[in-house]
């Protein structure tokens, strides 16, 4: 049990780096239509907004910079996706096809709530300034 209390603040950065980095490449699809994805027209409500908050939010998340309140509007988006695009279609989630909304709705509301983790220039600039708690205390 140790062990596993000990690799929390790095298992934590870790899921922090892939919910991230894989938001962002959610974004990065419908801006600039990369990895299969389909540009969203400037300003088109809510595609474009949507990949914004994709893109600039999740590679905030993934470099653990403004990391809660990054997340914490991620999280935000994704309910009202899942609340105005799938849950109308049916009540469950995997009638829905809204599972994928869901869990990043719920991931970046855990990574708001418990933090960024070690490995986060949030943490890093915070030891820099002499605010921020070290590894084996996070």
């Amino acid at each position: 049990m140790k062990f596993i209390e000990s690799a929390r603040p790095y298992v934590l950065s870790l899921f922090r780096i892939v919910v991230g980095l894989l938001f962002a490449c959610h974004g990065a699809s419908k801006i600039f239509g990369v990895l299969g994805g389909e540009v969203a027209r400037v300003g088109a409500w809510p595609q474009w907004y949507a990949g914004i908050i994709e893109l600039v939010g999740g590679t905030l998340v993934l470099l653990g910079l403004a990391t809660r309140i990054a997340a914490l509007i991620c999280s935000g988006e994704m309910a009202f996706a899942y609340f105005t695009v799938h849950q109308p279609r049916a009540l469950w989630p995997l009638e829905n096809e809204g599972e994928l909304a869901a869990l990043y709705s719920w991931s970046f509301l855990l990574i708001a709530v418990a933090g960024p983790g070690v490995w986060a220039l949030d943490t890093w600039l915070g030891r820099a300034r002499g605010r921020a708690p070290t590894a084996s205390t996070v």
